[in-house]
């Protein structure tokens, strides 16, 4: 694609920038709950897996009802997150430090979500798209509510055991 020139070519190329972004972290999910001693936590990346995979399906969703094909140009502001976190994964040794490094690399990937899908959301509505907005507002919600979760079990149990 040419670069963008309208609202709505800029609103096409950001759901594959994010339809690609979900597909990285459907596959980097396993080995995050893999690396997670929490319990709680590693019961949150398997859930975050299952809702992940509803993201995708709902992305393309969003490109069928606008007549695009799903496609995926590649994200290089989350490849950059999670090849960070692969890298926390192999140098941090103690299990309890583990799990908070992987809470922080949680979030900073969940506010990039919540980032995209909130200017998605707003241009969908102002191209009056409003099908669209509502259903990328779903997901939006439920990245929101994820990053509530992480912090959650972070200040209750993960960051006191890693101190």
């Amino acid at each position: 694609m040419a670069s963008p020139k309208s609202l709505h070519e800029m609103f096409v190329e950001e759901l594959q920038d994010l339809y690609d972004a979900e597909h990285q972290i459907a596959e980097a999910l396993p080995d995050m709950q893999k690396a997670a001693t929490n319990r709680e936590l590693t019961s949150a990346f398997k859930e975050h897996l299952s809702q992940t995979e509803q993201h995708i399906s709902r992305l393309e969703q969003v490109f069928e009802n606008l007549g695009e094909t799903p496609k995926r140009k590649a994200c290089k502001g989350m490849k950059g997150l999670l090849t960070e976190g692969k890298e926390i994964i192999k140098e941090v040794n103690d299990k309890q430090t583990l799990d908070a490094a992987l809470i922080a690399g949680a979030q900073k990937v969940e506010h990039y979500e919540i980032s995209a899908y909130g200017t998605l959301r707003t241009w969908a509505q102002t191209m009056g798209h409003d099908k669209e907005a509502q259903i990328l507002e779903q997901t939006l919600n439920e990245e929101s509510q994820t990053d509530k979760r992480l912090t959650q079990i972070a200040e209750s149990r993960v960051n006191a055991k890693a101190q």
